[in-house]
């Protein structure tokens, strides 16, 4: 006997990504991944784009509350994430931008 997951059981995300390619096909393409670890998740990566991030937020009814902010790389990069129910399947986004660097007192570096 196999525990391998068959493709079919994978088709909540599937469809989600079907949907939200139709519904949302004019706003800005993110990184896609479907896993076999969680098979009904769906998740929407966004790297340098915060405006991207924004816009998908927006479009599925995320409270901007509901958005968890923290940093990753010693400070260097902020990460955005929020997730929501979307057609059976929880739809992940996640945003990736790099931290300005912090300007000095009096401007010098």
């Amino acid at each position: 006997m196999t525990d391998t997951l068959r493709l079919d059981e994978m088709a909540l995300p599937l469809r989600a990504l079907r949907m939200l390619a139709a519904d949302f096909g004019h706003l800005s393409a993110p990184s896609v991944q479907v896993s076999t670890i969680y098979p009904e998740r769906l998740e929407l990566s966004f790297y340098d784009d915060l405006p991207g991030f924004e816009a998908w937020r927006e479009a599925l009814g995320v409270a901007p509350d509901a958005v968890t902010y923290r940093e990753q790389s010693d400070g260097r990069t902020r990460v955005l994430r929020a997730s929501v129910d979307y057609a059976g399947a929880v739809v992940c986004l996640t945003g990736y931008a790099q931290v300005s660097a912090p300007v000095p007192v009096g401007g010098v570096a």
